[in-house]
């Protein structure tokens, strides 16, 4: 549960009123979580260190986030440091305990800062809390340059493509919008965002129905041709049933006689093949 604002100053306040530890009471009081499941210990350990998670969660406070929340996911970081801890190594625990913070709210503030999810990877990782930084610099330096040119110098120094660098800075530069946002300003009649992502293609069953009626509908016609004879069929299948339309002129000169004389006999077959269907399916039989 997030901290109210009066007890996340009260937190503050408290963390940093709590005295430092020499190494050596660090060490006994580690020791001691870590041996005998010392909770007075591990309380005195971590609220010690309550300063050093206010100070990394206030790197944090740019990407928009509560800082009460930051200080809270960087308290469970703190935990599980003092779970991790091996007092017999020669290292200070706010050295390792620091890593276990920023990572804690880092993973925070991927989850949070949109609702689109990032990249989870250590490099994408790497691009989201540094791209704001090295491209500020960049621009500082380097005067001039093209925006290709800086997504070229942040891609090398992370280890990733130009084209991530792109995306990433899109997502940065930008923030959520509402699907039920209206698209005009100041209109009560203007329409949402959403309704201009409907889907105006058939839905399965429809796709699937017309598929099975167009297969039906196909042997049907197969069926009613053999009313035909061959100049109709051969009529009939270039002016209708392909995909490029002859003309009458084009089967009139193939076929030897006018162009008058093709339009007959196109309209002729059309009407044997509607006797035909109908006589043989009914009313259902669709026209040509």
């Amino acid at each position: 549960m997030a901290m109210s604002t009066n007890s996340g100053r009260q937190f503050v306040r408290a963390a940093m009123q709590a005295p430092y530890l020499e190494r050596g009471q660090e060490k006994s009081l580690a020791e001691k979580w870590r041996g005998e499941s010392d909770a007075a210990a591990l309380h005195e350990l971590t609220q010690s260190h309550m300063r050093l998670v206010i100070a990394i969660a206030a790197r944090f406070r740019h990407f928009g986030l509560p800082m009460n929340d930051l200080i809270q996911e960087g308290n469970v970081g703190l935990l599980e440091a003092a779970a991790r801890f091996e007092p017999e190594r020669d290292i200070r625990f706010s050295t390792y305990a620091t890593w276990w913070i920023r990572a804690a709210i880092q993973d925070y503030v991927l989850r949070n800062w949109s609702i689109v999810r990032g990249g989870t990877s250590s490099t994408q990782k790497a691009l989201f809390f540094n791209l704001r930084r090295l491209r500020a610099r960049l621009a500082r330096t380097q005067e001039g340059v093209s925006n290709r040119e800086i997504y070229q110098q942040i891609a090398s120094t992370i280890g990733v493509s130009t084209d991530d660098v792109a995306m990433m800075d899109a997502r940065l530069s930008g923030s959520d919008t509402s699907l039920n946002a209206p698209v005009g300003e100041g209109d009560a009649s203007a329409s949402d965002r959403q309704d201009f992502l409907v889907d105006d293609t058939p839905l399965p069953d429809e796709r699937v129905g017309e598929a099975i009626d167009g297969a039906r509908w196909s042997a049907w016609l197969h069926e009613a041709m053999d009313a035909l004879n061959p100049r109709e069929i051969r009529i009939l299948k270039a002016r209708r049933l392909s995909e490029e339309s002859a003309t009458l002129e084009e089967l009139g000169a193939a076929l030897g006689i006018s162009k008058e004389r093709v339009r007959q006999i196109e309209s002729r077959a059309i009407e044997k093949l509607k006797a035909a269907l109908l006589r043989d399916h009914g009313p259902e039989a669709r026209p040509l």
